[in-house]
C-alpha cells in the first residue's frame, strides 16, 4: 500500500506543481506515447540483452515486492522458533527418530504445522541439511558456521541480482531520454522553415524525451531498484536466525537458550517478545506430549 502511495504522491506533485505552475499536459500527452516508445522500448531492450530468462523472471517477480513487503512477517519468525525448537529437542532425545523428519520433511508431523515455511526450499534445506550434517558427525560449530556463512554470500548474491537490474535500468534511462530529446532536435532541425509556433511545439516535444528519461530513472525504477533490495535483506534475516539457532545447537547449548539466540538475532521490527515466544513454545511442548 505505501509502495502505491509513494507512486500517487510522485505523479500528483510533480505534474500538479507543472500545472500550479502554468504549464500544459497538451505537449507531454502529445509526445508521451512516442517517446515512451524509444525510451521504454531501449531500456527494454538492454534489460532483455544484459540479462538470461530467468533473470527477466525473477527480476519481474521481484517488483510485486515493492508492494506486497517482505515474504516473512513476525508471526512466521515465531513458527520458525517453535519448528527449530521442535527438531532439536526431538534430535537429543532420539537422534534416529530425527531423521524420517529432515530425509522427509514434506511428510513430517512437525514441517507439516509449519506450511508456509515448508513451502521455502531454501530454508527447509538449510535446516535439514544442516541437521544432517549434525548427525554424521560432521558438527564442528565454526566450520559448519563458515559453510552457512558462504551458502547464504551466494544465496544473498544471487538474490540481488533482480534489484542490480533494476539499477542499471534506472542508470541508463536519462542518457536514453538524452537520445530520444536529440532524435527530436533533429526532427525539429528538419522543420526550421517552420514558422515559431510549430518550432516551438517541435522543440518542446523533443525535451520531453530527456524529462521521461530522468522522471522514469528517479523517480519509479531507481526507488523500486532500492526498495526491492531492501525487502531481499530483510528476508535475509530469516535464514541468518536458521544458522544462529543451529549453529547454537552445535555448540551444545541448552535447547531454550538455542531459541533465545535466534529471538535475539531476529531484527526488532520482527522479533517476538520473550512472552509471547514462551507461550508458543509452551504450546508446542503441550501439542508434543
Amino acid at each position: 500500500m505505501i509502495g502505491i502511495i509513494g507512486i500517487i504522491c510522485i505523479f500528483v506533485m510533480v505534474f500538479g506543481g507543472y500545472l500550479l505552475a502554468g504549464g500544459k499536459m497538451g505537449i507531454i500527452l502529445y509526445s508521451l506515447p512516442y517517446e515512451l516508445i524509444m525510451i521504454g522500448g531501449a531500456a527494454l531492450g538492454a534489460f532483455l540483452i544484459s540479462n538470461d530468462g530467468a533473470a527477466v523472471k525473477k527480476t519481474l517477480k521481484d517488483i510485486g515486492k515493492v508492494f506486497k513487503g517482505p515474504k516473512w512477517k513476525p508471526d512466521d519468525y515465531r513458527n520458525l522458533l517453535c519448528l527449530l525448537f521442535e527438531l532439536i529437542r526431538l534430535a537429543r532425545q532420539n537422534p534416529v527418530a530425527i531423521e524420517e523428519h529432515i530425509e522427509a520433511p514434506d511428510e513430517s508431523a512437525i514441517f507439516t504445522k509449519y506450511p508456509k515455511i515448508l513451502s521455502d526450499k531454501e530454508a527447509i534445506a538449510l535446516i535439514c541439511d544442516t541437521m544432517r550434517s549434525a548427525s554424521m558427525n560432521y558438527d564442528d560449530p565454526h566450520q559448519v558456521e563458515e559453510v552457512l556463512e558462504k551458502r547464504m554470500e551466494a544465496n544473498a548474491h544471487h538474490a540481488l541480482h533482480s534489484s542490480h537490474a533494476l539499477q542499471t535500468v534506472a542508470d541508463a534511462l536519462p542518457a536514453l531520454g538524452i537520445v530520444a530529446a536529440v532524435l527530436g532536435v533533429i526532427k525539429t532541425m528538419a522543420s526550421i522553415d517552420q514558422p515559431p509556433e510549430i518550432l516551438g511545439k517541435l522543440i518542446g516535444s523533443a525535451l520531453v524525451g530527456t524529462f521521461l528519461g530522468v522522471f522514469l530513472s528517479y523517480g519509479l525504477v531507481g526507488p523500486f531498484a532500492v526498495k526491492v533490495k531492501d525487502v531481499t535483506e530483510d528476508e535475509a534475516h530469516f535464514y541468518q536466525l536458521i544458522r544462529e539457532v543451529l549453529v547454537a545447537n552445535l555448540h551444545n547449548h541448552a535447547t531454550n537458550i538455542c531459541i533465545e539466540v535466534g529471538r535475539q538475532n531476529t531484527p526488532s521490527h520482527q522479533r517476538p517478545s520473550f512472552g509471547e515466544l514462551e507461550e508458543a513454545l509452551k504450546s508446542v511442548k503441550q501439542s508434543a506430549a
